[in-house]
């Protein structure tokens, strides 16, 4: 999610709070044997874009301060968070590098290309409109770039490594917040849908990218579901009245989303998917768990983000001409008013990388 507002795709499941509070950064993944993975390539927003808007002509980038105050040294990456993304998170764990990097970076070498890269465009979305609307780079766009990127791992690897890499490479897809929050609530440009129609849309926009990925021989999917969007701060601030509560028809909407998605999900696995799978990955309930009780894991705020009020500022308003961006973001939920912080982020992933990634290995016909 991106722009105004930015989907904020993260995955939650219980574990002791001291565990949380004294973790520093992601564990390695063990693998089930005989089980490799050697890349990790990512389609969606900006909770997993890294970078790729640096490269294209919008107004919707993060790659200015205070954007990546505590990423590398305070590098503004255009990575929508003060540090590392969810992306980043998934390929350490996996111990394949320490970052995933965006797939229109000039400086890509060859070994950058073999172990994953994310072609994720902050304000993208499921709906191809959602895109348009802000000029980033839609996920049939997303899926131009990955056939180009198929083309120069053969030139690198040849016939059977780029062979491997397709079937063997776990693949995220994220996004659906940005259609919800920016399309379909604040512009209204889908007016003539009502919810149930419009979230129809956004499901078959991922089932067609999932089928189109298989058929080009991809196995592995994980497949985010939307966040619950009116609890997010600039939703709160948009729709949820003067007291900021969170906007309940965003967050109903959401929900219906999920839950299509989810049965869309099941037939492909049960009907289309054959020699593969996906998995629906839950976020909406454990982020909406970690909002509503922010200091049961270590946090002080979470209904305002640390960069400027906290209330609104995003992209091009979170900048270092506001002088009450927070001193310390580990306390926040979120960083802007949309993504969420590092710390956010690394306390969140423990539970996916745990549960549902090992659960999607032991579920594919691995002994575990």
């Amino acid at each position: 999610m991106a722009s105004f507002s930015s989907s904020a795709n993260i995955i939650f499941c219980s574990i002791f709070l001291c565990f949380l509070v004294q973790l520093a950064r992601i564990t390695a993944i063990k693998l089930p044997p005989n089980v490799r993975v050697p890349a990790v390539l990512v389609f969606g927003d900006s909770i997993v874009d890294p970078g790729n808007n640096n490269h294209i002509h919008s107004v919707v980038k993060a790659n200015y301060s205070p954007y990546g105050r505590d990423f590398m040294g305070g590098t503004p990456s255009g990575r929508f968070s003060n540090g590392l993304i969810p992306s980043d998170l998934i390929v350490k764990a996996f111990g394949i590098k320490d970052v995933l990097p965006a797939y229109l970076d000039p400086s890509l070498g060859p070994n950058d290309l073999l172990t994953g890269v994310s072609f994720a465009s902050g304000g993208a979305g499921y709906d191809p409109l959602t895109a348009k609307i802000v000029s980033v780079i839609g996920l049939a766009t997303q899926m131009e770039l990955f056939k180009e990127y198929l083309a120069k791992i053969k030139a690198v690897g040849g016939e059977e490594k780029t062979k491997s890499v397709i079937s063997e490479s776990v693949y995220l897809v994220v996004a659906g917040s940005d259609d919800l929050a920016n399309t379909y609530f604040t512009s209204q440009l889908r007016s003539n849908y009502d919810v149930p129609a419009y979230t129809d849309l956004m499901v078959q926009g991922a089932t067609n990218i999932l089928q189109e990925l298989y058929d080009m021989g991809a196995r592995r999917f994980a497949v985010f579901s939307a966040p619950p969007i009116g609890c997010v701060p600039s939703q709160r601030t948009l729709g949820g009245g003067t007291e900021r509560h969170c906007a309940k028809s965003y967050n109903q909407a959401a929900q219906m989303f999920n839950s299509k998605l989810s049965s869309s999900i099941d037939n492909l696995n049960a009907n289309k998917f054959e020699h593969g799978r996906a998995v629906y990955v839950d976020i909406y309930n454990p982020l909406q768990d970690v909002i509503n009780r922010p200091r049961h894991y270590g946090f002080e705020e979470a209904s305002k983000g640390c960069c400027g009020t906290g209330l609104i500022e995003s992209v091009i308003l979170c900048n270092d001409l506001n002088p009450y961006t927070c001193d310390d973001p580990s306390k926040y939920v979120f960083w802007d008013s949309y993504h969420p912080t590092e710390r956010a982020y690394e306390i969140l992933f423990v539970p996916i990388l745990k549960k549902y990634l090992n659960e999607f290995f032991c579920n594919s016909g691995t002994l575990c």
